[in-house]
């Protein structure tokens, strides 16, 4: 069964790569050419355990040969991230009694696992440099810590002597690297590279054998690391000390510059001066003396843009409108008496007289009218939106051609979607083929 190790992996990253965010962003401040790729190759020993306690599955745990490549890219002084592939062996058996004088009785002899590979990416932080004072250092200490996968293939043997595979298929887990490591510059080329890292496997089948817990490995390792491109390696550089002559040089800038700052300045205050006078307002209407017409406005009169008294408009007083009974009773014998021909937006000729006292009380009263075309269920729903539009539309023109303000009449279709019957039945479909008028 998994443990919790997959679940917490965005918290490790997020908490490594927050710690080193400050120093990523900050680039080396100089156009000096750096070395920032390079490849690493290492061999070492491979054991089956973490130096860091924790349950053990087996008593003797066995050190064999493993050996790594890598790629490396630095992007600033202090930070880097690296790509690791590792293979070899992990052994271990039972023959002898644990520290505390435990005997393992487990029903599994020894075990054999061949690390097929191992590919992690891990974000490496360099810890400081032994003298802050040189540009350059030979002797560097880093840590590292970061996610990948390793795929291995275990075989086990139990106390009766017989040898269990785990099969051809290759046992691919997540695991955990973390390291510490020092590194010492042969050349602008060449590093000496000494690192350990202890692998936590996101699985308990590393050895072959179920103990209810994550199974572990480190790998100690020494091997030479190699900068590619030109100049000298980003990683080995001390910005501390090459601030300190980039700030003489900035310093002798500056005193260079000085008279031509207090020129500066003194041009600064003539311009002030001449952008007071520009602004002056002796009588506080917010228009400039430069530029206001009517100088000396009272306090408190509203000017326009030349300094002028503004004339406010008289308010424009908007008449009522006052809807009747009589004026609905005339409007709902218009919806009561229309009619259109089947399936179109066609007026049949017997709902002409009383569209045409609507347009008549519109004319008169200058009401605002507002159609709203619905139809039934029949047919697809397109159709119906758009023969419901057309019929609304239809009205609105006929009471147009009777003179009706056609700015004052909105027409809108609605189709099936808002039924005031049910259409399951023919009067009920009836009722929903309907154009609404409601003045206002």
């Amino acid at each position: 069964m998994k443990s919790n190790l997959f679940k917490s992996l965005p918290v490790v990253l997020a908490g490594l790569f927050a710690g080193t965010a400050a120093m990523a962003q900050e680039p080396v401040a100089s156009t000096t050419q750096f070395r920032t790729w390079s490849i690493g190759v290492n061999a070492g020993a491979l054991t089956p355990l973490s130096p860091l306690g924790g349950k053990n599955d087996f008593s003797n745990n066995k050190t064999s040969f493993g050996y790594g490549l890598y790629i490396k890219k630095q992007f600033t002084n202090y930070f880097s991230l690296r790509l690791d592939g590792v293979r070899g062996k992990l052994k271990g058996d039972n023959t002898e009694a644990y520290e505390s004088g435990f005997v393992n009785n487990s029903p599994v002899r020894s075990f054999d696992t061949q690390l097929q590979y191992s590919g992690t990416l891990s974000a490496a932080v360099n810890m400081f440099n032994i003298d802050m004072f040189k540009k350059e250092n030979a002797l560097q200490l880093y840590a590292s810590a970061g996610a990948g996968l390793a795929g291995y293939k275990p075989t086990i043997t139990t106390a009766a002597g017989t040898s269990l595979y785990a099969g051809d298929k290759t046992i691919s887990e997540l695991i955990i690297p973390v390291g510490l490591g020092a590194k010492f510059k042969i050349s602008d080329a060449v590093n000496f590279d000494l690192g350990w890292t202890v692998n936590f496997v996101d699985g308990d089948n590393l050895d072959g054998y179920y103990r209810g817990g994550n199974d572990k490995y480190n790998y100690a390792y020494a091997g030479l690391e190699f900068a590619i491109g030109k100049g000298k390696q980003l990683a080995f550089h001390n910005p501390v000390a090459a601030t300190y002559d980039e700030a003489l040089a900035a310093k002798n800038t500056a005193n260079a510059l000085k008279s031509d700052l207090d020129a500066q300045k003194a041009e600064n205050a003539r311009l002030r001066s001449d952008l007071n006078n520009l602004l002056a307002d002796a009588d506080g209407d917010g228009v400039a003396d430069k530029l206001d017409k009517c100088p000396g406005t009272p306090s408190g009169v509203v000017v326009d843009g030349a300094g002028c008294p503004l004339k406010v408009p008289a308010p424009q007083v908007t008449e009522k409108v006052i809807v009747t009974e009589a004026d609905r009773a005339v409007v709902k014998d218009a919806i009561k008496n229309l009619e259109f021909d089947l399936g179109k937006a066609t007026i049949r000729s017997k709902s002409y007289a009383s569209l045409n006292r609507v347009a008549a009380l519109l004319v008169e009263k200058n009401f605002s009218l507002k159609l709203a075309g619905h139809t039934d269920n029949t047919g697809s729903k397109a159709l119906n939106l758009r023969l419901s539009k057309e019929r609304a539309e239809s009205v609105k023109a006929y009471l147009v051609s009777q003179g009706a303000n056609a700015s004052r009449i909105e027409a809108t279709g609605y189709g099936m979607g808002q039924p005031i019957a049910t259409n399951k039945t023919a009067a009920g479909r009836q009722q929903n083929r309907r154009v609404e008028f409601t003045i206002y």
